[in-house]
């Protein structure tokens, strides 16, 4: 994460946002794609991707589970999971096998992949993860949240034994459920 330029909750969930679009576009890692994605985002030149486009790319994996790819004994995952206040929509939902389900059980995404697996999170998941999460941060007013306003966040945090209490982390963006 680019230390100068991610300086807010917001933008955290820009960064990861634009790279998710370089994993889509083909780009990969390459930083200054990443960066000219995050900065249209944040200045509202482009937006993230809709329902509609996010259902599409579903029904390209349809009929299997969205982290192991298993066909036999699907179920729905709640990505902000219902337990801990998430939405019973399709916005909030995805297809996985029960076994992947409940290895996550009541985690959140990134505090069940964890930093260093965090580049493996599915696109769709992450997709539309992301804005579920910027739904909630907006609701509770901690989108404009730095490294300064952490304590706010950190206090209710569950994933925070997994961080530098210091630092924006994706583990910040879950600290609303």
């Amino acid at each position: 994460m680019p230390l100068a330029a991610v300086k807010t909750i917001q933008e955290v969930i820009y960064w990861q946002y634009a790279k998710l679009i370089a994993r889509s576009a083909g780009q990969g890692k390459k930083f200054g794609f990443i960066m000219d994605r995050f900065k249209k985002l944040q200045s509202g030149e482009i937006n993230w991707s809709g329902s509609i486009r996010e259902y599409i790319k579903e029904q390209e994996v349809s009929g299997q589970c969205i982290y192991c790819g298993s066909k036999k004994d699907l179920s729905v995952d709640y990505l902000i999971p219902r337990a801990r206040g998430g939405p019973e929509s399709g916005d909030n939902a995805v297809t996985a096998c029960r076994a992947c389900n409940s290895s996550r059980g009541d985690k959140g995404i990134y505090e069940w992949f964890e930093l260093d697996r965090r580049n493996e999170v599915p696109r769709i998941v992450e997709g539309k993860y992301l804005k579920e999460l910027h739904t909630l941060h907006e609701r509770k007013g901690t989108l404009d949240i730095d490294r300064a306003g952490l304590d706010r966040l950190c206090k209710d945090c569950r994933p925070g034994y997994l961080c530098k209490k210091t630092a924006l982390t994706v583990y910040c963006l879950e600290s609303v459920f």
